[in-house]
């Protein structure tokens, strides 16, 4: 029986698609730029309005909640206490009959979403892509009223993963509903912070897990969006089908990860390679970070594994998002992942 991943065999070599953020203050702007990939993306578009940043719009209607210009999310436990029973209440409703739609982005939290699934039922695309911050990160960079992370307040830290469970889904769900197969990426950052010594961040890590299995569950391919370092082979166990990651920063660590990566790779599951540098300071040329993966990805492949036939199956984005970036320099960076992409295909 065909599974979602088969969705990504419809689709040209070496897809292009976008992490999330853009630097436009008009939705249609962004929705045309958007299509123009291989893989359109939903656009979150931070310069209209800060509740589009990563944590607000993930974590839009937790009781207590409140988000700075800056996206910093912060949770006043009184408040949240008092509303808790019924705001977990009403999100164990939604997950145990499926009726999610109260979980999708508002108008505030994403001015994209509705003319995004239109635009996608109009194309009938084969796979869209959305994103939403992972349970890892959410709960170690929000902060409750004490400054404490949020992961430290048992109830609150439970609430947290269960409303991005229930936003996780409602957004599948209302993907799938356009004819398209969703690619759901999870925002994790946050697993630099991860440590096996903790005996909480194991747990952690199974609770993403099980999220990524209910995606999957629901019609999803799913992946994981890491900007920073990670502790790869334990990411690399978690049941995904696509791991994203700036490639400059982190395609040797992963590589690095040998029996583990080659049999994520081996499973059907693929890279994202985030290979144009997003910080406006970087000083490169596409031609060097196009030679640095051949490289990397030819020194390390075993005999078996022919780079030539897994080079069509990579995805390929900026390092991160460009919601921080001008339209300009946004706009270049596309420019530049074009060239990655054709330059990769020459390598065939």
């Amino acid at each position: 029986m065909p599974t979602p991943r088969h969705a990504l065999e419809l689709l040209p070599s070496l897809p292009l698609t976008g992490i999330g953020s853009l630097p436009f203050t008009e939705v249609d702007a962004a929705l045309r730029l958007s299509f123009e990939h291989d893989i359109p993306f939903l656009p979150q578009l931070p310069a209209i309005d800060p509740g589009e940043l990563m944590l607000a719009s993930a974590l839009e209607g937790l009781p207590g909640a409140s988000f700075s210009a800056a996206g910093k999310a912060t949770v006043d436990l009184q408040a949240f206490r008092a509303q808790a029973l019924a705001f977990g209440k009403a999100t164990e409703e939604g997950l145990g009959s499926g009726g999610l739609a109260a979980f999708e982005p508002s108008a505030r939290s994403c001015r994209s979403w509705r003319p995004f699934l239109e635009q996608l039922e109009r194309q009938k695309r084969p796979v869209a892509k959305v994103q939403l911050v992972g349970p890892a990160t959410a709960r170690w960079v929000a902060t409750t009223s004490t400054g404490a992370p949020a992961s430290d307040a048992p109830q609150l830290d439970q609430q947290i993963f269960r409303l991005l469970m229930a936003r996780a889904l409602a957004l599948v769900k209302a993907v799938r509903r356009t004819g398209a197969t969703p690619l759901l990426f999870l925002d994790e950052p946050g697993l630099h912070a991860l440590d096996p010594r903790n005996p909480r961040h194991p747990l952690v890590l199974q609770e993403l897990k099980m999220l990524i299995a209910a995606a999957r569950a629901e019609g999803a391919i799913v992946g994981l969006h890491c900007c920073s370092q990670a502790r790869w082979g334990e990411v690399l166990e978690l049941g995904l089908d696509v791991l994203s990651f700036d490639a400059r920063l982190s395609l040797d660590a992963v590589l690095d990860e040998g029996p583990a990566l080659w049999r994520f790779l081996a499973g059907g599951a693929t890279l994202s390679l985030g290979i144009v540098p997003t910080d406006p300071g970087a000083r490169f040329s596409v031609g060097e970070l196009v030679d640095s993966v051949e490289v990397s990805l030819r020194s390390t492949a075993p005999a078996s594994v022919s780079v030539e036939a897994l080079l069509p199956r990579l995805l390929l984005t900026p390092a991160c998002g460009l919601g921080t970036c001008s339209v300009a320099e946004a706009a270049t960076v596309i420019a530049q992942l074009r060239e990655a992409k054709a330059a990769l295909a020459s390598l065939r």
